[in-house]
């Protein structure tokens, strides 16, 4: 998929107009694993490319940028005094380019992205339903079709009563997509309720225990291989195999993980204290903060989720609309090291103020290095 706009760069020409540049808002020694970085996400990048060699170097990527809603976001004047004396306006951010100029704006920005991420690095994109489609198209573009995963839908507020002709929306829409089939997949696992206890795992055992059962059998039918013989006299149904060997069936029987109904069908049983949760779906409920310190401020439960999932403990986590430093905030806890950039100073006193707050409490050297590296960004 493509799509033709006017004023649409080539990859060639998007790296030729963009000025080189010193990062003198980068502090502290060339050691310091994370960095905050208060400029033009695209400027940044090129310079993290070429001067800073990450190229290739980055493991997981994920971006909130601007809607395209012709709006300016600001930060209550409450908020705003406790932030900084010195910021006088309470803009946090103007969200005021739309239309093309708009997807060219974040094409641009996903072309250098690729360029840092690495061959086992994915990435993704929060939008709404509004730009969500287009944006779609673009990524297709720039890091194939082949290589969308999911487009996940993240409910981020309680159901609204708008009088409006239309339905309510309470939710928006996260991209993801990798770089390669090659991606960093680390299965995370949604913890269980009582509530989900009780409704999938009906029946309890003499000990108490709670539990459900499945077939023994899956879809497919295999006559030469093991999983297509007779076991205690029972072949698989017509069209289907067993799920184990035999030998596996009867290893089963005998540790009693296998439930005969009264006509003689075999089922598997599954304890629900033997499983540590669901798998995640492609709606998640992760509302916004209800007092959130800057404006668009996303769950931090979510930016942990997608961290563990698509990264590993050495990995770089990149977010190049880092706001008031959210995702900044899950990989520092998650032990990732970060890039977050950001050219409104609002959002960097508050990402700062953040993350500061957050490592106060550490003692390990890395962290005390990183908080002495956030200092210094003050006394420029």
């Amino acid at each position: 998929m493509y799509l033709e706009y006017p004023n649409k760069k080539t990859k060639e020409e998007i790296f030729k107009s963009i000025p080189q540049i010193e990062l003198k808002s980068i502090n502290g020694s060339n050691n310091t694993s994370s960095k905050l970085i208060f400029g033009d996400n695209l400027r940044v990048m090129k310079h993290l490319l070429e001067s800073e060699k990450y190229k290739e170097k980055i493991d997981l990527v994920y971006i909130d940028p601007p809607f395209s809603t012709n709006k300016v976001f600001r930060i209550s004047e409450d908020r705003a005094n406790t932030i900084s004396n010195s910021l006088s306006s309470n803009v946090a951010f103007s969200d005021i380019v739309t239309g093309y100029e708009f997807l060219e704006f974040l094409r641009e920005r996903l072309v250098l992205i690729r360029e840092l991420m690495s061959k086992q690095a994915s990435i993704y994109v929060h939008t709404d339903y509004k730009i969500g489609h287009y944006v779609k198209i673009i990524m297709d573009e720039i890091f194939g079709e082949e290589n969308f995963i999911n487009d996940l839908s993240r409910i981020k507020c309680n159901p609204k009563n708008f009088h409006r002709k239309a339905f309510g929306n309470i939710k928006d829409m996260i991209l993801f997509y990798s770089k390669t089939k090659d991606y960093i997949w680390n299965e995370q696992k949604k913890p269980f309720t009582e509530e989900d206890i009780n409704r999938l795992f009906k029946k309890i055992d003499s000990d108490g225990r709670r539990y459900t059962t499945i077939p023994l059998h899956a879809p497919g039918e295999t006559k030469n291989g093991l999983t297509g013989k007779e076991w205690k006299g029972i072949l698989p149904p017509k069209g289907r195999h067993w799920r184990s060997s035999p030998e596996e069936l009867e290893k089963l029987d005998k540790e009693g993980l296998i439930e005969w109904s009264k006509t003689g069908v075999p089922r598997k049983k599954i304890y629900a204290d033997e499983k540590k949760g669901m798998k995640y779906q492609d709606i998640l409920e992760f509302k916004d903060p209800q007092y959130p310190s800057y404006p668009t401020e996303k769950n931090i439960e979510l930016l942990k989720l997608l961290i563990a999932i698509s990264s590993n403990k050495d990995s770089i986590v990149l977010d190049c609309f880092c706001g008031s430093g959210t995702t900044l905030l899950a990989a520092q806890e998650l032990d990732r090291r970060w890039i977050g950039i950001d050219n409104s100073k609002k959002a960097i006193e508050v990402a700062k103020k953040r993350l500061i707050k957050r490592m106060q409490d550490s003692e390990t050297s890395e962290k005390v290095q990183f908080f002495d590296y956030l200092e210094e960004v003050e006394r420029m």
